[in-house]
């Protein structure tokens, strides 16, 4: 019966665990958008991971809406990045770059030429956007793309799947989730097209299945990932049929040779009433999609270990991703491996929501590649159960 630590076949990668680290936004790079030695030491800390997954990496300076997260699409990033993949693969690691747009959760303030951020629809998204410094504003009214710009956006995705290949990534992971561009084309909440991109399900489809075909066409079968956030509210984001919706595009992804489908479960933060979370009122559990597919589910959001080997031993997920829990615990391979052997009282360390993100202020390395190990916390008392490697 497979568990966390059963070995895994996710496309063309090998992976020894089943303990995926989900790709976290941590507001860390140098400007420009360029990873630099902090980050590959922070990556490298965590790859004991069966699989790391990148935080969300713009593809383009259009695709950016926060401070201070990296890109790959310049020369630059790619020798940044470059310096990450190798450290974690110096440390016996595996790690795929995921590739993101953030479409209308964005501002002027971030855009080339100072326009509007884009999106599938002119409809802004509510709240405000952290400005680059520092201040708030407003979401302004998106740019709703035109058929030749999102031509533009796919020659976009192809280019930075590039630019991850030359930055020596073992694969790439498609963001599809949270509200960025191609959930604000896939959800008829946001997407108000009458064109081949918007009005039936299939056609809302066809920018997801075009971006992965484009990432595929560079990468080869087994190397792309995409991720998926059905229940999600994220970013203003409804559907009025999330299961057809999410139902056909899994489905739809089996005639590309994916590597695997991350799907999320819900997130404790989608857990409330109201008309405007529709979504949430109507969870779909990841177990939905398994029979859809051909492919690897890996599934994430508020996983235990207990929990995630439940998930597994139920056919529920092939592999489960850890967020918030690898923020804090760059040896979570490690402890949980003590907890399988029986160490029920082996703790994680806390994470301070605090230092997820860097604001400038303050060392960058606070909350980020400071958190102890369990060998180091051993190693000052002793009497602790002693974790194997």
């Amino acid at each position: 019966m497979p568990h966390l630590f059963s070995p895994l076949e996710l496309g063309s990668i090998a992976i020894p665990n089943r303990v995926v680290m989900a790709p976290c936004t941590r507001c860390r790079a140098h400007p420009g958008g360029v990873p630099h030695a902090l980050n590959a030491r922070y990556y490298a800390q965590r790859a004991s991971a069966g699989l790391l997954i990148s935080e969300a990496t713009q593809i383009s300076q259009q695709g950016q809406g926060y401070r201070n997260t990296p890109g790959i699409f310049t020369p630059e990033q790619i020798a940044g990045w470059r310096l990450v993949t190798t450290a974690v693969h110096a440390a016996g690691g595996r790690i795929f770059c995921q590739l993101w747009h953030v479409g209308r959760v964005s501002h002027n303030a971030y855009q080339p030429g100072g326009g509007p951020p884009v999106s599938s629809s002119p409809a802004p998204k509510t709240g405000q956007c952290t400005l680059p410094d520092g201040s708030k504003s407003a979401y302004p009214v998106p740019h709703a793309l035109t058929i030749p710009e999102i031509r533009g956006v796919l020659a976009d995705y192809r280019h930075a799947s590039r630019c991850a290949l030359d930055a020596g990534f073992d694969g790439v992971e498609l963001h599809g989730a949270n509200g960025y561009l191609l959930d604000q084309f896939l959800r008829d909440g946001v997407n108000a097209r009458t064109d081949e991109y918007g009005g039936g399900i299939a056609a809302r489809a066809r920018f997801h299945l075009e971006a992965a075909q484009a990432l595929v066409d560079v990468w080869g079968p087994g190397r792309v990932g995409v991720r998926l956030s059905p229940s999600g509210s994220f970013g203003d984001m409804r559907d009025s049929d999330p299961r057809g919706t999410f139902g056909h595009l899994v489905a739809a992804f089996d005639a590309l040779p994916l590597a695997y489908l991350h799907i999320m479960e819900i997130m404790a933060a989608d857990l409330k009433p109201g008309p405007e979370q529709a979504v949430a009122d109507q969870p779909i559990p990841v177990d939905f999609f398994k029979p859809l597919t051909r492919h690897p589910v890996i599934t994430n959001s508020g996983f235990t270990f207990d929990k995630g080997n439940d998930y597994i031993r139920r056919g529920h997920a092939d592999a489960i991703a850890y967020g918030v829990a690898y923020i804090a615990n760059p040896d979570l391979v490690e402890r949980f491996r003590a907890v399988a052997d029986g160490h029920r009282d082996i703790p994680l360390n806390v994470p301070d929501p605090k230092t997820y993100y860097w604001h400038g202020a303050g060392p960058m390395e606070s909350g980020y590649t400071d958190y102890p190990t369990l060998a180091s916390l051993q190693a000052d008392n002793p009497s602790r159960a002693v974790v194997r490697a």
